[in-house]
């Protein structure tokens, strides 16, 4: 499809002989925010890993950004300027705010990375007045704020959120989706499933 920046082309996916995705089409243009809806089990995890490449999409292509990435590494891809946000938020808990935020801008130099951590305190002003504090401890929003946090510090130009708004208070929701059309409006493409 013309100016897509992400197209599944009838991807399919197995774990062993389980087949997890039968014939998979989706376009994705910059900029888009395209949600994946569907009952535990539907596949919308498998979707986004299969993007990352586990698991591998045994047919079909996956082009980014007019790239076939259908068979590359994981670590290829996120160098690509995909970031992923897991389900459960899997932070590192005995770490603080922000040695969580620099494992995430690890590639970053130093001028990037002073960039990038004022922006992502600037979207999220509670994990600035907790950057000391161990991750851990936080709240369950708080650590999801911090795992967008983390994935946006590469620079992504494709979010991928898997579960994102999972177990969190209605108030946080609302936060966490907010941030998500500011960073649309700003040309980020981001794929929540």
């Amino acid at each position: 499809m013309e100016n897509a920046m992400l197209t599944f082309d009838n991807v399919s996916a197995h774990y062993g002989k389980i087949q997890a995705l039968h014939n998979v089409s989706l376009h994705i243009k910059q900029g888009e925010i395209v949600t994946l809806i569907g009952a535990n089990g539907a596949g919308k995890t498998t979707l986004l890993g299969t993007l990352c490449g586990d698991p591998r999409a045994s047919s079909g292509r996956i082009v980014f950004d007019g790239k076939d990435i259908t068979d590359w590494q994981t670590a290829k891809i996120m160098r690509e300027a995909v970031a992923i946000v897991p389900e459960g938020r899997r932070v590192f808990s005995r770490m603080t705010v922000e040695e969580n935020l620099a494992m995430g801008g690890f590639f970053a130099d130093r001028d990037q990375f002073q960039t990038r951590i004022k922006w992502v305190y600037e979207l999220f002003p509670r994990l600035h007045e907790r950057r000391i504090q161990r991750a851990g401890t936080m709240s369950g929003g708080e650590q999801q704020m911090l795992a967008i946090g983390r994935a946006l510090m590469s620079q992504p130009r494709l979010l991928l959120l898997d579960e994102p708004s999972l177990g969190l208070a209605p108030i946080i929701i609302q936060q966490i989706f907010d941030t998500i059309e500011q960073l649309r409006e700003q040309g980020m493409t981001i794929f929540p499933g």
